[in-house]
């Protein structure tokens, strides 16, 4: 295409002229409109999920963008002009006073057309239109870093770092955008249930704290003589009715820059630079999308020409029409990939080209028509960033998939949610092993259960019914007559009441929890007399890394980010204890419910936790439920905030004390103990994961988790002791602290507090280890500062607090205990950008240790 001014192409069933192909865009680099062209069909698997049902506002450069002496002229456009190709999906959007119909990139041959007409630049909205066009609620939050004079990318990086800390202790992970610009954009996923004004003022004050903790790197307020040496952290683009330029987008500056979507890994660069698109087709040719977690890699449900591949080939050939094949069923299975890097298989040439003539058919059976065949299937247990089953169907030469967060349902009555994800190729079938960290589902794959099924419907799109065979002992536990349908928003899998009558399914749970064969029987043991039930303190652990786990007798948990309780059942109670002997029975009642228990007397072991976004343990969220004494306080946070109890030891059971057993005969016992509870209540059993520490650390990662507990096989439980027999092994390095004091807030803080002074205990007084004014949600504000204020002092409780930080301070009374994150220790003993966690009601000031010293 390089040497011809016009060529008539075919894309995606679509005529277009292509013309001036030799045309001069960009004139300091000499880049072409031909390349243009090659460069949006090249990203278009990346930037079209990126792009899909949103309208689509452009800037175009018809003669070039010129250079940076001369820019070109440039032409701002909203409405979709009456020329453009009636095949165009678009959007009418109604504005106070009129109506606009904006184009949406859902396709490769818009993108082409785009292109064609020099629109370089493509800006869309943080929200998407369904398929009647209406506007639906944000499901990304944008925050744009703006340097101003005498600042730069090293600026910006600081800032989205802060802002990453505090967006990570709400439970979102931002995904950094270098804007082919000058600064950076950091982008969060949503979940669609807040309005873009709600959005906007949160994206306002998480601004405005930011300026409020680092006066002199950030300003929120959009006045350029305010911006000198500092970042502007540009909040407005949630404004429903404002845009940004969609990632992958060229930019019309003098350079071909590209917004491009970058790693935290790269920002930690000191050679960081905007990219140009020869190096971003360079970094896309590996097939990994690092804006995949925001855009999710949904391609459009809607309008005339949604396919459920994209991709593109070059145009070729000698001046004939001809067909831009654009990729096959698998090309975007292939395109969240990089082969060099996950062991997952991909499909060969054969195979892809068997499946590449475009979207199954919908065409519905009709009246008299055979059912369709079935095939085989394969359900995959997927430890990945939420444990969930991957259902797989064999369908028109791949495998059709569905994630179920909750797995198959065991009865009828009971639908559980089916999330539809792309096509599997067929060697996938047999695939099990652990995808690494950062890669698209990073976790540990194993087989499930496998086998054929029948179809008797299937219909693209809206439902199947099929009946699945697994093998022996499968986790299906046999025959069974399932159905997957699209309610319109979602899908749900059913199990249909009438089950075939091949063989009765044996149960529904994974084979290593079923109940082995029963052993021969032998002369039954002499009875013993039972025990007394006594009170047991927690075993303690001791923080460490892999490097201390010497041996190969460790067994491995996920760790909990909760508080940790003992929990004692007698006849007719429950009783929860903190680790620091605080009673917290009425505080969980949730937990207490005495028909959730096994029967007998028994004590047991666990974390309690509530969970946020991604169902992920969230510390900040279970603060919430804390320091409740009223009935009626506790009963509303409950509904607001409902707890999990995840257990890991078992301590007396059936009148026997287990703690002198070895952990994993408790674990056993544990386990009969858990087959014992009745169904429906929120406690569960934290699984023991016989894997890699180093891949479980990089699940535990993915899963948003604290780290691993790694604890000897042969290990008994010392009450009320640390023991390195159990090690901590923690992702980030976090400190249990005591507050001493605060300095006052100013701006969207005044009323309140800047940030609180804090300290380790050191004999009678507090060795200063720093300040913390990040990590708070606005809740917290108030709420710190009602406990605080009853605990003023005339002087300070540290013994060596800089003047800078005690000027203006107020002092507290030493008695209350949080924990901070922080990224490592400074040379005086201080905390390096700590990040407030939370409160630690459970614990005392004299559990407050130097570093290295932490316990569960």
């Amino acid at each position: 295409m390089a040497g011809k001014q016009q060529e008539r192409v075919t894309v995606e069933g679509h005529e277009l002229t292509l013309t001036n192909l030799g045309k001069i865009i960009y004139p300091e680099t000499g880049t072409t409109k031909a390349e243009v062209l090659e460069y949006y069909a090249t990203v278009a698997p990346f930037l079209i999920p990126a792009a899909a049902n949103r309208p689509v506002t452009r800037k175009r450069w018809v003669n070039g963008v010129g250079t940076a002496e001369h820019p070109g002229e440039v032409f701002f456009q909203k409405n979709l002009e009456d020329s453009a190709p009636r095949w165009i999906p678009r959007a009418a959007i109604q504005h106070s006073d009129h109506t606009n119909v904006y184009p949406m990139v859902n396709n490769l041959a818009t993108l082409t057309w785009m292109a064609q007409i020099a629109s370089l630049e493509i800006h869309v909205p943080q929200w998407q239109v369904d398929a009647a066009g209406k506007p639906l609620r944000p499901d990304r939050f944008v925050l744009d870093l703006d340097p101003g004079p005498g600042a730069g990318l090293p600026e910006c990086v600081e800032v989205a770092s802060l802002a990453r800390s505090i967006l990570q202790d709400m439970g979102m992970e931002p995904v950094p955008v270098t804007s082919g610009s000058k600064g950076i954009h950091l982008y969060t996923g949503l979940d669609g249930t807040l309005k873009s004004e709600q959005v906007s003022a949160f994206a306002h004050e998480l601004a405005r704290a930011l300026e409020a903790d680092h006066p002199d790197l950030v300003v929120s307020d959009m006045k350029k003589s305010l911006r000198k040496g500092k970042v502007l952290v540009d909040w407005s683009q949630n404004s429903g009715n404002k845009t940004t330029i969609v990632p992958y987008s060229l930019r019309g500056r003098a350079q071909p820059t590209v917004a491009a979507p970058r790693t935290w890994q790269e920002l930690a660069s000191p050679s960081l630079d905007q990219l140009d698109y020869t190096e971003v087709m360079e970094r896309v040719s590996s097939g990994k999308d690092h804006f995949a977690p925001i855009s999710d890699r949904h391609l459009p449900p809607h309008g005339e020409d949604d396919n459920d591949d994209v991709g593109a080939s070059a145009v070729s050939g000698g001046g004939r029409e001809r067909v831009v094949t654009v990729g096959n069923r698998l090309a975007k299975y292939v395109g969240m990939r990089d082969p060099g890097k996950t062991p997952e298989p991909f499909p060969s040439s054969s195979a892809a080209s068997a499946v590449s003539q475009g979207p199954a058919s919908s065409a519905q059976p009709k009246p008299g028509d055979p059912a369709p065949a079935g095939g085989i299937f394969v359900i995959q247990e997927h430890h990945a960033r939420r444990y969930h089953l991957d259902l797989r169907l064999e369908h028109n030469g791949v495998l059709a998939s569905w994630a179920l967060p909750r797995g198959v349902p065991e009865t009828s009555e009971r639908n559980n949610l089916a999330v539809h994800t792309e096509d599997h190729p067929m060697e996938y079938a047999t695939f099990a092993g652990v995808i690494p960290k950062g890669e698209y589902g990073a976790g540990t794959m194993t087989i499930w259960d496998r086998g054929e099924f029948t179809c008797e419907k299937w219909r693209d799109g809206k439902e199947v019914i099929a009946t699945l065979t697994g093998e022996p002992g499968g986790g299906l536990g046999g025959t069974k007559r399932l159905a997957l349908i699209n309610t319109g928003d979602r899908w749900l899998i059913h199990l249909m009441k009438e089950q075939p009558g091949a063989r009765r399914a044996a149960a529904t749970a994974p084979a290593a929890k079923r109940q082995a064969p029963p052993e021969p029987e032998s002369a039954p043991e002499p009875k013993q007399e039972p025990q007394p039930l006594r009170d047991y303190a927690p075993m303690l652990a001791t923080s460490g890394t892999t490097a201390d786990l010497r041996g190969d007798n460790w067994l491995y948990e996920l760790k909990w980010d909760g508080i940790r309780a003992i929990i004692t059942g007698t006849e007719g109670r429950i009783r929860l204890m903190s680790r620091n002997g605080n009673d917290l029975t009425a505080a969980y009642p949730e937990l207490t419910d005495r028909a959730c228990w096994p029967e007998g007397d028994f004590v047991a072991d666990g974390e309690i936790v509530a969970l946020g976004k991604g169902s992920r343990p969230d510390f900040g969220r279970l603060q919430l439920r804390m320091n409740l004494v009223k009935t009626a306080d506790i009963e509303r946070a409950r509904v607001s905030v409902p707890v999990q109890l995840m257990l890991f030891d078992l301590l007396y059971d059936a009148g026997a004390d287990l703690s002198g057993l070895p952990f994993v005969e408790r674990r056993e016992r544990l386990d009969a103990f858990a087959e014992r509870m009745p169904g429906g209540c929120p406690v569960h059993v934290s699984a023991v994961l016989d894997h890699d520490v180093d891949d479980l650390m990089t699940s535990a990662a993915d899963l948003g988790l604290e780290g691993v507990m790694a604890k000897k096989a042969d290990s008994r439980y010392v009450v009320g002791r640390r023991s390195a027999s159990w090690i901590k092994l923690k992702l980030e390095q976090s400190q249990e602290v005591v507050v001493g004091g605060w300095r006052p807030g100013a701006g969207a803080r005044s009323g309140t507090f800047g940030a609180l002074l804090l300290g380790i205990p050191d004999g009678d007084t507090l060795h200063y280890v720093g300040r913390v004014g990040t990590g708070f949600k606005d809740w917290q504000l108030r709420d710190i500062m009602e406990q605080l204020e009853p605990l003023v002092v005339d002087d300070s409780p540290f013994k060596d607090i800089p003047r800078e930080d005690a000027a203006g301070a107020h002092w507290v009374k030493p008695v209350l205990v949080a924990e901070v994150t922080f990224g490592n220790w400074t040379g005086p003993g201080r905390l390096r950008h700590p990040v407030w966690r939370g409160w630690r009601p459970d614990k005392s000031p004299s559990d407050v240790s130097q570093p290295n010293q932490g316990d569960r």
